[in-house]
Protein backbone atom coordinates (compact mmCIF):
# COMPACT_ATOMS: atom_id res chain seq x y z
CA UNK A 1 0.00 0.00 0.00
CA UNK A 2 0.94 3.62 -0.39
CA UNK A 3 0.04 6.05 1.40
CA UNK A 4 -0.09 10.41 1.11
CA UNK A 5 -0.01 12.96 3.23
CA UNK A 6 -0.90 16.55 2.24
CA UNK A 7 0.26 19.73 3.79
CA UNK A 8 0.80 23.36 3.28
CA UNK A 9 -2.93 24.25 3.17
CA UNK A 10 -4.03 27.02 5.20
CA UNK A 11 -5.75 30.67 4.86
CA UNK A 12 -4.04 33.33 2.26
CA UNK A 13 -5.29 36.08 0.78
CA UNK A 14 -5.91 36.82 -2.57
CA UNK A 15 -2.89 37.45 -4.77
CA UNK A 16 -0.91 35.90 -2.23
CA UNK A 17 1.03 32.32 -2.18
CA UNK A 18 1.09 28.84 -0.32
CA UNK A 19 3.27 25.70 -0.74
CA UNK A 20 1.84 21.93 -0.35
CA UNK A 21 3.69 19.31 0.02
CA UNK A 22 3.18 15.78 -0.52
CA UNK A 23 5.40 12.88 0.65
CA UNK A 24 4.80 9.35 -0.27
CA UNK A 25 5.51 6.47 2.00
CA UNK A 26 5.03 3.07 1.52
CA UNK A 27 5.33 0.89 -1.78
CA UNK A 28 6.80 2.71 -4.62
CA UNK A 29 6.12 1.90 -8.16
CA UNK A 30 8.26 1.94 -11.48
CA UNK A 31 7.25 5.32 -13.99
CA UNK A 32 4.35 6.28 -11.68
CA UNK A 33 3.10 9.83 -12.17
CA UNK A 34 1.81 12.20 -9.30
CA UNK A 35 -0.54 14.59 -9.43
CA UNK A 36 -2.74 17.66 -7.79
CA UNK A 37 -6.50 17.63 -7.34
CA UNK A 38 -8.73 19.56 -5.93
CA UNK A 39 -12.31 20.05 -4.84
CA UNK A 40 -14.99 22.64 -3.83
CA UNK A 41 -18.07 21.86 -1.88
CA UNK A 42 -20.88 20.52 -3.89
CA UNK A 43 -17.90 20.43 -7.10
CA UNK A 44 -16.53 17.71 -9.10
CA UNK A 45 -13.29 16.75 -8.31
CA UNK A 46 -10.54 19.02 -10.43
CA UNK A 47 -7.36 18.34 -12.39
CA UNK A 48 -4.92 20.87 -11.29
CA UNK A 49 -1.44 19.36 -12.21
CA UNK A 50 0.51 16.10 -13.02
CA UNK A 51 4.23 15.25 -13.39
CA UNK A 52 6.42 12.23 -14.35
CA UNK A 53 8.02 10.82 -11.62
CA UNK A 54 11.75 11.43 -13.84
CA UNK A 55 9.83 14.97 -14.46
CA UNK A 56 10.02 13.93 -18.62
CA UNK A 57 6.47 15.20 -18.57
CA UNK A 58 4.07 17.64 -16.83
CA UNK A 59 0.94 18.91 -17.49
CA UNK A 60 -1.54 21.84 -16.19
CA UNK A 61 -4.86 22.60 -15.95
CA UNK A 62 -6.06 25.54 -17.84
CA UNK A 63 -7.29 27.57 -14.73
CA UNK A 64 -4.04 27.31 -12.91
CA UNK A 65 -1.52 27.82 -15.81
CA UNK A 66 1.03 30.19 -15.51
CA UNK A 67 0.48 30.45 -11.58
CA UNK A 68 1.09 26.82 -10.18
CA UNK A 69 4.06 25.03 -10.43
CA UNK A 70 4.13 21.04 -9.58
CA UNK A 71 8.04 20.09 -8.78
CA UNK A 72 9.27 16.93 -7.05
CA UNK A 73 12.31 15.59 -4.91
CA UNK A 74 12.29 11.97 -6.16
CA UNK A 75 14.84 10.68 -4.10
CA UNK A 76 12.42 11.69 -1.39
CA UNK A 77 9.29 10.63 -2.73
CA UNK A 78 7.83 14.32 -2.37
CA UNK A 79 5.86 16.46 -4.70
CA UNK A 80 5.19 19.52 -4.19
CA UNK A 81 2.80 22.48 -5.17
CA UNK A 82 3.76 25.69 -5.17
CA UNK A 83 0.36 28.28 -5.98
CA UNK A 84 1.16 31.88 -7.07
CA UNK A 85 -1.57 34.30 -7.68
CA UNK A 86 -4.14 32.69 -5.51
CA UNK A 87 -8.00 34.01 -6.35
CA UNK A 88 -10.71 33.26 -4.06
CA UNK A 89 -11.66 30.54 -6.83
CA UNK A 90 -8.68 28.58 -5.84
CA UNK A 91 -10.65 28.12 -1.92
CA UNK A 92 -10.69 23.94 -2.29
CA UNK A 93 -9.54 20.96 -0.97
CA UNK A 94 -6.24 19.79 -2.40
CA UNK A 95 -5.60 16.22 -2.62
CA UNK A 96 -2.26 14.61 -3.80
CA UNK A 97 -2.53 11.26 -6.01
CA UNK A 98 -0.69 8.97 -7.34
CA UNK A 99 -0.94 7.10 -10.44
CA UNK A 100 0.85 3.96 -11.27
CA UNK A 101 -0.95 3.03 -14.66
CA UNK A 102 -0.38 4.70 -18.12
CA UNK A 103 -2.67 7.02 -19.29
CA UNK A 104 -4.57 10.60 -19.47
CA UNK A 105 -3.40 12.46 -16.28
CA UNK A 106 -6.20 14.97 -15.87
CA UNK A 107 -8.62 12.03 -15.24
CA UNK A 108 -8.63 11.42 -11.22
CA UNK A 109 -10.03 7.78 -11.97
CA UNK A 110 -6.68 7.17 -13.87
CA UNK A 111 -4.87 7.55 -10.09
CA UNK A 112 -4.69 4.33 -7.75
CA UNK A 113 -3.98 6.24 -3.93
CA UNK A 114 -5.27 9.48 -2.57
CA UNK A 115 -4.30 11.63 0.43
CA UNK A 116 -6.31 12.85 2.84
CA UNK A 117 -6.70 16.51 1.34
CA UNK A 118 -5.47 19.85 3.44
CA UNK A 119 -7.89 22.59 2.87
CA UNK A 120 -6.72 25.94 0.93
CA UNK A 121 -8.77 28.92 1.80
CA UNK A 122 -8.40 32.33 -0.46
CA UNK A 123 -9.94 35.33 1.14
CA UNK A 124 -10.68 38.50 -1.15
Amino acid sequence: QVQLVESGGGLVQAGGSLRLSCPASGRTFNNYAMGWFRQAPGKEREFVTAISWRGTFIYYGDSVKGRFTISRETAKNMVFLQMNSLKPEDTAVYYCALKTESGPAGDPYEYDYWGQGTQVTVSS
